[in-house]
């Protein structure tokens, strides 16, 4: 294993770790999780649009020599 997959491992386990430990802290973190992660089922179209839109603007914006 590399040092710097040995890093991303460590920053990824501490993240995951530290996620565990606010929901365990605060459980209405889980659950506004929860229901964030239904309603976007239901809204993902939203999203897409969104990311379409922030898309364009970039390709569109950019200014022609």
């Amino acid at each position: 294993m590399t040092p710097s997959s040995k890093r991303t491992l460590a920053v990824f386990s501490t993240f995951v770790l530290l996620v565990i430990a606010l929901c365990l802290v605060f459980p209405r973190v889980l659950g506004f999780v929860e229901l964030a992660a239904r309603e976007l089922r239901y809204l993902w179209w939203l999203i897409f649009m969104l990311a379409l839109g922030v898309r364009l603007m970039f390709f569109f914006g950019k200014r022609k020599p």
